[in-house]
Parts: structure tokens; C-alpha cells; sequence
């Protein structure tokens, strides 16, 4: 079969990636959060890159369009869905991590509490916004302790 022929290339291609990762202080810190594996991180730290792009979490989740559109004139203001906008590998990788993180113990409370209010697909987007709010926290800091410590000499 076909797939049979290509299980050395999958296998191979799994061995770099499983080294990648464990060579990444930024993946290693990842995986804290919870429904993050090492493919997963490793695809968000593809796709964010430098988190010194981002000034704050807020520009980080509006840069992967997980952040509401809002239409506004005078004293009306609307706020919409997502806007979409950014990176969608991101917004998809975080949308699987959500599905997972909604029933950890530290995310089920706030996810049953919008899920009631507004439905199941916003809180899971709801959920997708607030772990990439913890990413971008654990790897400014991962940022600032690397920069604070002095580069060592060989």
C-alpha cells in the first residue's frame, strides 16, 4: 500500500520535529498550558515568532483574529464576530487547543458560564483567546528572563 511506502518519510519527519521541540525553551513552556502538545506549540511558535511584535496580549489575539469586530458611529457601538483577520493556522491550532481546554478543571467554570449565555461556539472561541492570552504572558516572560541573564562565554 501506499501508506506503508510513506511510513519511513512520517517516521523520519516525526523524529526532526520531536527533536525541534525539545531543543525549544519556547515549546517546552507551552506545553504548561493545558490542552498543548508539542505539535501544537510548536505550530504556535511557527506562527507567532518573536513575541516582541506583539506590545501586549491583546494585540497578540487581535493579530490571530480572535478578537470581536467593532462597528461604531457616534454613541452606538456594535460588536460582532470574530474579525478573521491574521493568521488562521493560529486561530485554528488555538480552536483545537480550546476543544481540550474546556473541560480542564481552571477553564470549565468560564466556559459553562458563556456557553449558557451565548452558545457553545463563542465560548470555545472565548476559551481559544484566553489561553493565547496565557501564551503570550508565559513567553514574554520566558523573553525577559533570557534577556536579564547575561550571555555566557565558551
Amino acid at each position: 500500500m501506499v501508506i506503508d511506502g510513506l511510513a519511513p518519510v512520517t517516521g523520519r519527519i516525526d523524529g526532526e520535529l520531536h527533536q525541534h521541540a525539545r531543543g525549544d525553551p519556547r515549546v517546552k513552556v507551552l506545553r504548561t498550558l493545558p490542552g498543548v502538545g508539542e505539535f501544537t506549540a510548536l505550530v504556535m511558535v511557527a506562527e507567532i515568532g518573536d513575541i516582541t511584535r506583539f506590545g501586549s496580549a491583546r494585540k497578540l489575539a487581535s493579530w490571530a483574529g480572535l478578537t470581536p469586530t467593532v462597528r461604531g458611529s457616534d454613541l452606538k457601538v456594535r460588536h460582532g464576530n470574530i474579525s478573521k483577520q491574521g493568521s488562521a493556522w493560529l486561530r485554528w491550532i488555538m480552536n483545537q487547543v480550546a476543544q481540550t481546554a474546556k473541560r480542564s478543571p481552571e477553564f470549565a467554570a468560564t466556559y459553562s458560564s458563556i456557553a449558557k449565555r451565548r452558545g457553545k461556539k463563542i465560548a470555545t472561541i472565548a476559551i481559544s483567546r484566553k489561553l493565547l492570552t496565557r501564551a503570550w504572558h508565559l513567553l514574554a516572560e520566558l523573553q525577559a528572563a533570557d534577556a536579564s541573564t547575561p550571555p555566557r562565554r565558551p
